[in-house]
């Protein structure tokens, strides 16, 4: 099953959402929002200890171009060096 990724500004909204309807409680407001109520909860703590930002990670929440460039050379690595593997086993089974 994949992971959805909300963006800072749903995470901030939901945050926002839950402390403006404290009658509704965690559960309720986590589930008009379509989220966990640990994942409301985390955003929430976040939200307090940060300053009002939710720190975002996953895919395309990188810190700078170098940093995208690194990932991407470091994915093409792992396949490369994947397929290499792939090679090495064909060719001791195809030499015996």
């Amino acid at each position: 099953m994949a992971t959805r990724q909300y963006t800072e500004e749903f995470k901030k909204d939901a945050v926002r959402y839950w402390k403006e309807h404290p009658e509704l409680g965690i559960a309720k407001c986590a589930k008009n929002l379509g989220v966990g109520k640990s994942t409301l909860s985390t955003w929430g703590t976040a939200f307090d200890s940060n300053e009002g930002t939710i720190p975002t990670r996953g895919r395309g929440n990188y810190e700078s171009d170098e940093a995208k460039e690194i990932a991407r050379l470091r994915r093409e690595l792992r396949d490369t060096q994947d397929a290499l593997d792939i090679l090495k086993k064909a060719i001791s089974i195809l030499g015996k």
